[in-house]
């Protein structure tokens, strides 16, 4: 077995997308989505650039991630690409920078230094995290802000007060898939998946009512309901069965599950907002997203 240190010249693709969770990605794009239609109703063009930085962002995070963790995956997870040698930690440090630069670059394309004022403290947390919070009890918010913010992102400037009930939402779920994840190679205490799925279903529930709070039409309301019972259907039964075998096995698939359910949340959210057809397409996304995230795992 290769050390973390080794290296190949030219990595292939197929072990570049495993590096950066290639797949996961696709959990992203919606909370920028929900974030813009929380703010204005719809999506404007610039949203566009918004997505593609967050993307690179999430990116680097999960570059970042294999980069500081090289050491411990190559006892615990010896099969990811630093560890077993088709990646040089080198390559994966370059990777997160590149991405680092290229998602603020995006950000300030799309916003100019007002987008910045969003995109360079979730860069900040990103960095944070993989670097030293992760293993400590501030990761799971640290990472919950992250996903806040990135909901933040595609809110209109000057607007985004009306995103936070949304980011709150998004950084609440998020909260429970980063606790979950720190028993994914262990397996949990029982009480662990217990409380998370209990987190979660409360974040479906305040989903669902938000447009009765905000007054929204009866079309918004009834996608709200479904998108989080997708959510829950989803999400919470992946927990339910940790919750009852806390095995290593049903916590990352609980994991996995809960990075992938982040679609049928936002979905909630945005058709709560006023934007029932996009909430549609990223209902529509998600069976795709789950089916690529068991080619290339998201964890």
């Amino acid at each position: 077995m290769h050390g973390p240190n080794d290296f190949s010249s030219s990595p292939r693709l197929a072990d570049l997308a495993q590096l950066i969770r290639l797949p996961a990605a696709l959990s992203v794009p919606g909370d920028v989505l929900a974030g813009a239609v929380a703010s204005t109703g719809t999506a404007r063009p610039r949203i566009v650039a918004t997505m593609a930085s967050s993307v690179a962002l999430y990116w680097a995070g999960m570059a970042l991630n294999d980069y500081a963790d090289a050491t411990v995956d190559a006892v615990e997870r010896p099969e990811r690409p630093i560890p077993s040698g088709r990646v040089a930690r080198r390559t994966a440090l370059a990777t997160a920078c590149g991405l680092t630069a290229a998602g603020l670059g995006l950000a300030a394309l799309a916003g100019g230094r007002r987008a910045l004022g969003v995109a360079l403290p979730l860069t900040g947390l990103v960095w944070a995290y993989d670097l030293r919070l992760k293993s400590t009890v501030a990761g799971p918010a640290a990472m919950a802000g992250a996903r806040a913010l990135n909901v933040l992102a595609g809110a209109e400037p000057g607007r985004r007060s009306a995103a936070v009930p949304a980011a709150l939402l998004v950084g609440a779920h998020t909260y429970t898939v980063t606790a979950l994840s720190r028993h994914e190679v262990s397996g949990a205490p029982r009480t662990v998946p217990a409380a998370t799925l209990a987190g979660s279903t409360a974040t479906a529930v305040a989903a669902a009512a938000l447009p009765s709070l905000r007054r929204r039409n009866p079309a918004a309301r009834i996608g709200a309901v479904v998108g989080a019972l997708g959510y829950l259907a989803s999400y919470g039964t992946a927990q339910a069965r940790a919750a009852r075998e806390p095995s290593a096995k049903n916590v990352r698939g609980a994991v996995g599950t809960g990075i992938m359910s982040l679609m049928p949340l936002q979905a909630s959210l945005t058709a709560g907002g006023g934007g029932a057809a996009l909430a549609g397409a990223l209902a529509a996304a998600h069976p795709l997203a789950r089916r690529l995230a068991r080619k290339v795992s998201p964890t």
